[in-house]
């Protein structure tokens, strides 16, 4: 069968959210998509919100790969994390849900604190709580449409480099 009955699960998971966000995955409608009985994803992820973490953990290493592909300065890695956004939202929707993800059987929590921890052994943890909390912001409020509308700007780029210049100073 090729991949086993897990992955398959967490792959249909990772299509749906892409196709439908976080508020359309059913345990049923993964079961469909991956071909098998609607109970069958129960033998793996018992809850639903163990099959959110499961497919948020895909999301959270598809991001490690996307910041670990950039050029290793915080500017780039700003701008990938901003194109990773733009170019998954419903999975980086879902995987900073944490009112939808209370589950730390599946080492959710051990895929997104290391991204954190890379930051924070970089500017210190207030200092990167402060540049993550801008950028991440930036981004959501860009996603919603409510920073175009306030500033005019046609992409975020602008954005992110004046809240970079405010964090670590200006490019040079």
């Amino acid at each position: 069968m090729g991949m086993d009955l897990r992955a398959r699960l967490v792959r249909a998971g990772v299509e749906l959210v892409a196709a439908e966000g976080p508020g359309g995955v059913s345990l049923r409608e993964i079961a469909r998509r991956a071909g098998v009985s609607h109970g069958a994803p129960r033998r793996y992820f018992p809850t639903h919100v163990e099959l959110l973490s499961a497919v948020a953990r895909q999301g959270f290493a598809d991001l490690a790969a996307a910041l670990e592909a950039a050029a290793p300065d915080l500017r780039s890695r700003a701008h990938a994390y901003a194109r990773f956004a733009r170019d998954n939202r419903g999975m980086y929707e879902l995987m900073f849900r944490h009112d939808l993800l209370r589950s730390g059987r599946l080492g959710l929590r051990d895929a997104s604190l290391p991204l954190f921890g890379a930051l924070a052994a970089e500017l210190g943890p207030v200092a990167a709580g402060a540049l993550w909390a801008n950028v991440h912001g930036i981004v959501q409020l860009w996603l919603w449409g409510s920073l175009p509308l306030a500033t005019g700007e046609t992409a975020p780029a602008a954005l992110l480099d004046a809240a970079l210049d405010a964090h670590l100073g200006r490019a040079s």
